[in-house]
């Protein structure tokens, strides 16, 4: 089955536009709210980095920066029928902050990032929505 490049629409390019914001509002508050000692996952993902001095560390994610940076630029310049796959990727991750509001409900208060946390499933869902009416218009 090919997939065809998507036209993406003057809505979903102001969802993104909007997701850009709030993804900066989001790590802000993660960042103010000291996110970054709480959450377990975190914590295991980057528990090798402690490891490291900080110039080693700073390097590598630097490096990994500049490798994905690279790899989103060749798929956005080059494959274009990618779009989709990429706004789907993107409304995961988005669906996956769910987590900030899970956290809440289990130790019943405020977890690191919630606030803007709430809206981003919310998000997802609208650009799921005009991903689905594109989708059923080309057709």
């Amino acid at each position: 089955m090919k997939i065809k490049p998507v036209k993406l629409s003057k809505k979903l390019e102001f969802y993104f536009l909007i997701l850009i914001f709030l993804v900066i509002a989001h790590g802000l508050e993660e960042y103010f709210t000291e996110f970054y000692d709480k959450d377990i996952f975190l914590t295991f993902i980057f528990q090798p980095l402690e490891t490291m001095t900080t110039s080693q560390a700073t390097f590598l994610l630097f490096q990994i920066l500049v490798w994905t940076f690279l790899i989103v630029c060749f798929i956005l310049l080059f494959k274009k029928k990618w779009n989709v796959y990429i706004m789907g990727l993107i409304v995961l991750i988005m669906i996956f902050e769910i987590q900030h509001l899970i956290e809440a409900i289990l130790i019943m208060d405020y977890y690191p990032g919630l606030i803007t946390a709430l809206f981003m499933p919310v998000l997802g869902f609208l650009i799921i929505k005009e991903l689905l009416r594109l989708k059923k218009k080309r057709r």
